[in-house]
């Protein structure tokens, strides 16, 4: 579904972050993509969602090549992007919060309140919380309002960046488990995290970059004894 090819990244010229790496996200899988702080992951991200412009490299959706696509128009495609940093807008009800996430559909009132029904059966939380201000709601229960607002446009690939970063630990299996649910819906999930245990449990496919480029990357299976794998 997603291949990225020699990918070479950076923010100021000839200061490359990404220096050569390459992915393949396969359809119906999670594939994970873990290394310590500074290696380029979230920069990935960012990378294929159009906000940053790669020094050289192929990035391609379903074979077409994305690079220089507009964000908006790569929601279109199937594609979707969730943040490290919590962005739902605080003053807003969880519905309203939801309702954003079909803004490139809002004169089509029909789909919008279907995408809204089909994610407080999802979420049964955001239902009964549908009318309170997002900003109140606990960290985990925020990012269940991230990933509904995305999920109404019914995305094909999901682009992740620390699905539990500032969690409480009690809530990390919830989010995980959640996006295991969407695989087997038929989502397509890229994932950067840091949290390696997890992220090989869910996995089907891992990728380790050090320093910019690719170290590591193989079936879930091989990374069993994450510790030897990921030299921790």
């Amino acid at each position: 579904m997603l291949k990225i090819q020699d990918l070479h990244v950076g923010y100021y010229q000839d200061l490359n972050i990404l220096q050569g790496v390459s992915l393949q996200a396969r359809k119906g899988q999670i594939t994970a993509v873990l290394g310590s702080n500074g290696v380029g992951k979230s920069t990935l991200l960012k990378t294929i969602f159009g906000f940053v412009k790669p020094q050289q490299g192929v990035i391609a959706l379903d074979g077409k090549d994305i690079i220089g696509v507009p964000s908006h128009q790569l929601i279109h495609m199937g594609l979707s992007y969730i943040p490290q940093r919590q962005s739902v807008f605080p003053q807003m009800t969880v519905e309203e919060n939801l309702e954003m996430g079909a803004w490139s559909f809002r004169g089509d009132k029909a789909r919008i309140q279907e995408g809204i029904a089909a994610n407080y059966l999802r979420f049964p939380v955001l239902r009964d919380r549908r009318r309170s201000p997002a900003g109140e709601l606990s960290g985990g229960t925020q990012r269940m309002v991230e990933i509904g607002r995305i999920l109404m446009v019914n995305p094909k690939l999901i682009l992740i960046d620390e699905p539990t970063a500032g969690l409480a630990i009690r809530l990390e299996k919830e989010i995980y488990d959640l996006l295991v649910q969407l695989k087997e819906e038929g989502v397509t999930i890229l994932l950067v995290d840091q949290n390696i245990r997890q992220a090989i449990n869910i996995a089907d496919h891992v990728y380790v970059l050090e320093l910019g480029r690719n170290r590591l990357d193989g079936p879930r299976d091989q990374f069993a004894d994450f510790k030897k794998a990921l030299w921790l």
